[in-house]
Order: C-alpha cells, then structure tokens, then sequence
C-alpha cells in the first residue's frame, strides 16, 4: 500500500527540468554555445501608437514664457515629480502628466487642439506635432515626443499579474517576467502567450521560455499594449499542492498516519 503511495507521488510531484530551465538548447533546434554572439532579429514592424495610448510631448526652446502656453497647468511639475520613478505599475504616472490619444486616435493639446497620432510611429508622431508648433513660432522649437513607458499585463502563473508599466525605451521578456515576479513551477514555460496588438488588431503568439534560440526571436523585445499569459501544466490539476515541496509535505503526512493507523491494528503501538 504505501509503495503504491509513494509511485503515486513521484508520479504527480516530479517535474522535470526540461520543463523549468529557461533557455536550453532544445533538441532538434541549432545549438548556440555559452559566450557564442548572437544577433538580434531583423523586425520589419515598428510599434505605431493605437488609441488610448499614453505619449509624453515635451517642447523646448528660448522664449520659455510662450511655450507655456502649449501645455496645461501642472504638466511640468508632474515631470519633474516623477524623475525617478519605478515602474511597478501600482500608479501609472504618466496618466498624470502625459497625453492620452482617444477612442479615434488624436491626441488634445492646449493651442494646437486635436492632432491625429494613432497609426503613426514616435518619429512620425513627433514630426507632426513639431510641423503643428512651428506655426506659432519664428524661433526653432524642439519637440520630444515618446511613449509614456512600456505598458504591459500580465496573466496566469506569475506571482503578480495586472497591468504593469516598465520605464524604458526598449525592454526584454525578461524584463517583464522579472518585474512580474518568478513563474510558478507548475507553469507551461515552453507554452507563453504573447498577444500582441498591431495596426488595426492583434495577434497572438506562442513563446518557448526553455528554448534558447529566445534571444534571437522578434518576440525577445516586448512591445507597449502586450499580454503575457503563462498557462498552468495539467499537474496543478491532479495534486492539491502549489509546488514540489508541499506536495512532498501531504505525501509524508499521509505516509505517517497510515504507519500509525497500520501499527495500532497490527498491535505494534
């Protein structure tokens, strides 16, 4: 009886590190060796802003006194507050300071009104808006346009799921699980969701984490607006235990009370 115990339990506890490594050269793909160069790949897709976007306009130029006039009261003190802020995603603080795009696409600004950006890159986006505010001035102004961060969310087996904000340019998969805490054991690591959105839809694609050719995927740099779903492995379903170590914690307790009970009947006790 406790044999069959005990087969039963390395059965459903035993998960094995080809399913839990990240990054493995996985059979049957071209392997890359330890300090062997890997390039970056070739992605023919720039991000374009999609509406309710979050960018940040800034401009700059020496008549300091009328560039207040494009921005609303408070926009540059929120700026400044926020030099050094995390990302963790608890308060997006460029909802604060930033400009929203709306359900169509524009963008709103004091003196230079509504501005369609949607289905433009950063670049394009910006050249707009400086084409806007040169209107208005015989100077040379400077604008800074960018997204307000990398805005993601995360779903499924990560210690913390929600929406999250990264305050970088450019930033890696990597980077994400990380700010969403370690997955759980019991995740398909091999089986990552990435839905992405694209001009005018979504896609949604299928990531291996175990595999190392990762680094050289077009999906190893995350995009603003992803979706990173790691599902569970079937296991969650048969032990009632979140991991390896409380699952070997009801295998032995389970293992004592049928020695104990086995004694009192048997008259060993």
């Amino acid at each position: 009886m406790i044999s069959i115990v005990l087969f039963s339990l390395f059965i459903t506890s035993c998960i094995s590190n080809k399913r839990i490594n990240y990054l493995q050269n996985i059979k049957g793909n071209e392997p890359i060796a330890l300090d062997e160069f890997i390039p970056y790949a070739e992605v023919d897709y720039e991000y374009v802003l999609q509406p309710f976007d979050i960018i940040d306009i800034d401009f700059a130029s020496p008549n300091e006194e009328l560039l207040r006039a494009f921005e609303y009261q408070g926009a540059s003190a929120a700026r400044g507050g926020r030099a050094g802020g995390g990302g963790g995603g608890a308060m997006d603080i460029f909802y604060f300071s930033g400009y929203s795009l709306d359900k169509d696409g524009y963008v709103r600004m004091p003196v230079l009104g509504q501005i369609k950006l949607s289905g433009l890159t950063e670049e394009m986006a910006r050249d707009k808006v400086q084409e806007a505010i040169n209107v208005y001035f015989k100077e040379d102004v400077e604008v800074r346009l960018r997204i307000g961060g990398i805005r993601f969310t995360t779903l499924g087996e990560f210690q913390s799921v929600g929406p999250k904000v990264i305050l970088k340019n450019r930033a890696t998969i990597f980077d994400a699980i990380s700010m969403a805490g370690e997955s759980s054991i019991l995740a398909r690591k091999n089986e990552l969701f990435l839905i992405r959105q694209y001009d005018g839809g979504m896609k949604i694609h299928q990531i291996n984490l175990n595999d190392r050719q990762l680094l050289a995927s077009p999906y190893y740099f995350i995009q603003p607006n992803d979706v990173l779903y790691l599902q569970p492995m079937k296991i969650r379903q048969i032990g009632s235990g979140e991991n390896i170590s409380s699952s070997l914690q009801l295998g032995i307790s389970i293992i004592t009370a049928m020695m104990f009970i086995y004694g009192i009947t048997s008259g060993i006790f």
